[in-house]
């Protein structure tokens, strides 16, 4: 006789009231000092972590370092001519939503953020983060705030070279004593091989493993993979932004039923 397995889980259905709130904050444009590019976010990062929370009945505000306008990294833009990432149907149809692109122009700036308004904190991931989430202290003190309250608080990708430097209240770095991923060197040298030169101005794994007082793991290049240490979570890199998402929602629920 076969093995009978059943799986259910929550969807969110139109018209029914939100359960909270979630900040995502990506990079506003920028140009990359290695190689020139226009720089912003990957798509994935965004999209489809913003399902997960949407499809989990979570409202979600869209912030970025300056505010206004955002434009996403073109290879990870699925009608990008490169092809790289014309398997993102989800960023695709996300695309074709006006309310969707009315987001990305009208980010809100990070200063005029108040964390008690939201549940949680998500950092999406792209090439832009590396230039302006490093050393952005005030990036540094909301992501910290969150932390410190003990919401979730979440970073994929290239977004994790945050927590490089952020620290907490009491000068500590908020990795000590914690697990969590981020970009792998393995996936880095891969990117630079397909285009021919060096893109990313330092590597984070690289330089997590320098730190003293707190592990960085990475899986398989380009899997998806997502760690929850408390209520720390980081992926991987942009395969990795769902599986992130959903131990956020996991974390919100579990404090909705306290």
């Amino acid at each position: 006789m076969s093995k009978i397995q059943e799986k259910q889980g929550y969807v969110h259905f139109h018209g029914a009231p939100f359960k909270g709130k979630i900040l995502m904050v990506a990079s506003s444009p920028t140009r990359s000092k290695q190689t020139g590019w226009p720089i912003g976010f990957w798509a994935a990062e965004l999209t489809h972590p913003l399902r997960v929370f949407q499809e989990a009945g979570y409202e979600v505000e869209l912030a970025s370092t300056e505010g206004g306008k955002l434009e996403m990294d073109a290879y990870s833009n699925p009608n990008d001519s490169s092809g790289y990432s014309a398997h993102d149907v989800i960023s695709l149809g996300y695309m074709q939503k006006p309310e969707f692109n009315e987001m990305l122009k009208n980010t809100r700036k990070l200063s005029s953020v108040n964390p008690s308004d939201f549940d949680a904190i998500f950092l999406v991931g792209g090439q832009g983060p590396m230039y302006t989430f490093r050393g952005n202290t005030n990036l540094e003190k909301l992501f910290v705030t969150f932390f410190e309250s003990g919401k979730p608080s979440a970073a994929v990708c290239h977004a994790t070279t945050l927590l490089l430097e952020a620290k907490k209240s009491n000068g500590e770095l908020l990795v000590t004593g914690k697990t969590w991923t981020g970009f792998a060197d393995a996936e880095e040298e891969f990117a630079d091989q397909a285009v021919g030169m060096k893109i990313q101005p330092y590597r984070i794994e690289e330089e997590a493993r320098k730190l003293k007082g707190t592990t960085f793991k990475v899986s398989s290049p380009f899997s998806s993979y997502a760690i929850q240490d408390g209520n720390l979570i980081t992926g991987q890199q942009q395969n990795s932004g769902e599986a992130a998402a959903k131990l956020v929602v996991d974390l919100l629920n579990l404090k909705s039923k306290k």
